[in-house]
């Protein structure tokens, strides 16, 4: 014989209960039974998991060892059983699953959020972030109702449609210098403290090309993964930086300030949709909701810079 589930169920009573009295009750069964089963288990695994005094359990190290792993197995099983309870209720249709990049799970989803969810109240959104290609090859392997990518190209099993045509914006602290010009070109940054992404990210890797090929020697002290850190660290005034425009718009503020880039470094959003998931009629609204809030992130990125942008 082998430890079956029933042994874990009976070793999980005594512990949650603190007795097997108790666990008995717990169980709609008998103590001795309880007794019986229990010692069991410790025979397949051939080491004990009570402490045996004056007639009371007390579990040793292993039994605490174990009963953390008992819990997490089972508060696994209780979502599957809540989920499963879901599907069943008409609110399951008004769930709705959403992969996206970090970047833009706090600079344009948060507002389409609002806007769904304003015209969708008994809808429920579960948002993850991902960085690609993992983001392209779960929206292709159909894991997803909607994604939200950078990358121009469709992953197998997708559709997708343009959100957003933008430009990286320069980030400067307030009081450079720098900011009496409107727009600012390589030759700008010369000599300048820049914080940058760090090198396999493909922007850094296009900026790179671009003062290089204009001669222009930055003085690179600072490199992080994230838009936001950059952000944070110029606000700080460690140095000037180009970044996505979308998340220098959500960081701007009296310490921040946006300038324009004379050298274009296109930035795309596109929307994902899997074409063999089970159509979900919420991806769409949420679709909606992303355009409508993707053109009002253009217009303040316009009055931001104070100037047309390409939209």
């Amino acid at each position: 014989m082998s430890i079956s589930h029933r042994h874990i169920e009976v070793f999980r009573a005594v512990m949650t209960a603190g007795s097997v009295t108790g666990a008995a009750a717990l169980l709609h069964s008998s103590q001795p039974t309880v007794s019986r089963e229990l010692a069991r288990l410790e025979q397949l695994l051939g080491y004990a998991l009570f402490e045996r005094q004056a007639g009371r359990l007390r579990p040793n190290t292993r039994a605490l060892a174990l009963f953390d792993e008992v819990q997490r197995s089972f508060q696994g099983l209780g979502r599957v059983l809540e989920r499963a309870s879901q599907l069943g209720r008409a609110e399951a249709a008004s769930r709705l699953s959403v992969l996206c990049l970090p970047a833009l799970s706090h600079a344009l989803l948060p507002a389409a959020c609002a806007d769904f969810l304003r015209q969708h109240p008994a809808a429920e959104l579960a948002i993850t972030p991902q960085e690609s290609p993992l983001l392209e090859e779960w929206m292709g392997a159909q894991r997803f109702d909607l994604g939200l990518s950078e990358s121009g190209l469709s992953a197998p099993g997708t559709r997708s449609e343009a959100l957003l045509a933008l430009d990286e914006v320069c980030v400067l602290p307030a009081g450079h210098r720098l900011l009496a010009k409107p727009c600012l070109t390589p030759a700008d940054f010369a000599g300048e403290d820049f914080v940058s992404l760090s090198p396999e990210d493909p922007y850094r890797q296009q900026l790179d090309a671009i003062f290089g090929a204009a001669g222009v020697a930055r003085r690179l002290r600072l490199e992080t993964h994230s838009a936001v850190a950059v952000c944070a660290l110029v606000q700080q005034g460690l140095g000037l930086a180009v970044v996505n425009p979308l998340t220098a718009l959500a960081c701007a503020g009296p310490g921040l300030r946006l300038r324009r880039f004379g050298v274009s470094v296109p930035f795309r959003v596109q929307a994902l949709l899997p074409e063999f998931r089970p159509a979900q009629p919420l991806a769409l609204a949420l679709l909606a909701s992303l355009r409508l809030t993707a053109q009002t992130l253009a217009a303040q990125l316009d009055q931001a810079l104070e100037g047309p942008v390409a939209y």
